[in-house]
């Protein structure tokens, strides 16, 4: 793999960030907003018979140079390089992606967000996990509601782990869990290799594409479904029905610009045809 490094100001003049550069809390929380509001999650070359690597180089060409996205390894990946290349003390934490799944089912240890030390506190940041993903770092604090410019979130521990969890209207949902402990390059190649191959994998068999809107708002495309929902919690629904409106959307949504004859492998998915 090639030497960790990044073009800041490539990177800068991708998400649209004119903020500092100083290794401080506010310039944290800048390049998280504008980050997930510019670059989307998405799943898109796993489906197109595409390797994911997580080579800087190669994650720095596919999210920065050719305008894509990606999913948590690429996301929080880059992330991370841009921090260090900042000043910024970060270590990877490993994690396993609760969003929607219940406590009685155990979800594979396949997402990777960011340890953030400023000041002598602890933050968090992760910018890659789907459509949930928090625009504001998160205190390493307990049983706190942590105000975000999107949705409220919160830490609590249970035994010797600890949930990342979102409230949505009065209810307090699961997005993660994790222990802290760190996640090397090793452990996310296996993780890569499991998520983006394995056929159980949920990404070989769904589109996923999402990015962070203004004014609280999110935009999410899962498979033939877009949604569009505000500040306000209000969704609005449309149905795909054909390849060409699903790469009309994803450039108009997404900035994701993919060619006409772009083949998608998505088992049962007819009107992608």
């Amino acid at each position: 793999m090639s030497e960790p490094s990044i073009d800041l100001d490539a990177y800068f003049r991708r998400i649209g960030y004119t903020g500092p550069r100083e290794p401080t809390l506010a310039t944290l929380n800048g390049l998280i907003l504008r980050h997930v509001q510019t670059i989307p999650f998405e799943n898109l070359d796993v489906l197109l018979g595409r390797g994911i690597s997580l080579d800087p180089a190669a994650i720095e060409r596919k999210l920065i140079h050719e305008r894509r996205g990606g999913y948590c390894f690429e996301q929080n990946g880059l992330f991370q390089l841009v921090l260090q290349a900042l000043g910024f003390d970060v270590t990877p934490i490993s994690a396993r992606a609760r969003w929607q799944r219940p406590r009685d089912f155990t979800p594979p240890r396949t997402h990777l967000f960011s340890r953030v030390e400023i000041d002598g506190a602890s933050w968090l940041a992760d910018v890659g996990v789907g459509g949930m993903s928090p625009s504001y770092a998160l205190r390493l604090e307990l049983d706190t509601e942590q105000p975000t410019p999107h949705e409220p979130r919160r830490l609590i521990k249970e035994g010797a782990i600890y949930y990342h969890q979102v409230r949505l209207g009065g209810e307090w949902q699961d997005i993660c869990e994790f222990t802290l402990e760190t996640m090397p390059m090793i452990d996310r190649e296996v993780a890569n290799w499991f998520t983006s191959t394995h056929p159980k994998s949920h990404f070989k068999s769904n589109i996923l594409v999402a990015r962070a809107g203004p004014d609280g708002g999110r935009v999410t495309l899962l498979d033939n479904r877009l949604i569009l929902r505000d500040g306000r919690g209000q969704a609005n629904i449309r149905l795909l029905t054909s390849k060409q409106e699903l790469l009309a959307v994803l450039a108009e949504h997404f900035g994701v610009q993919l060619p006409a004859d772009a083949q998608f492998h998505l088992p049962g998915a007819a009107w992608l045809l």
